[in-house]
């Protein structure tokens, strides 16, 4: 999953975002209240900080999960490679 939750400051309504955007600097507008919201590491803000906070877990699992998948795929790429299969006789007497 990579969206976040996000409580808007003014209306308290709950709507989500991806966590690749919620970055510093972002913002954003409130879908029912168009209140602009702007995301920064350190808002004093509690929905903001944890929306921030979220985001860089999301983020960090995703990174996680993307090394563990080229991972296994290059140990998939390397054990296939390294198979030598058939061999071939040393001669064939025909």
């Amino acid at each position: 999953m990579s969206s976040v939750q996000i409580q808007c400051t003014r209306c308290k309504n709950v709507f989500r975002d991806r966590a690749g955007r919620l970055q510093d600097g972002y913002s954003r507008q409130c879908p029912s209240c168009e209140v602009v919201l702007f995301f920064a590491e350190d808002s004093q803000h509690p929905f903001i900080k944890r929306a921030m906070r979220d985001a860089r877990k999301v983020r960090k699992e995703m990174r996680e999960a993307e090394a563990v998948r080229l991972a296994a795929l290059e140990q998939l790429a390397t054990r296939s490679r390294s198979f030598p299969g058939r061999t071939r006789s040393a001669e064939r007497e025909d």
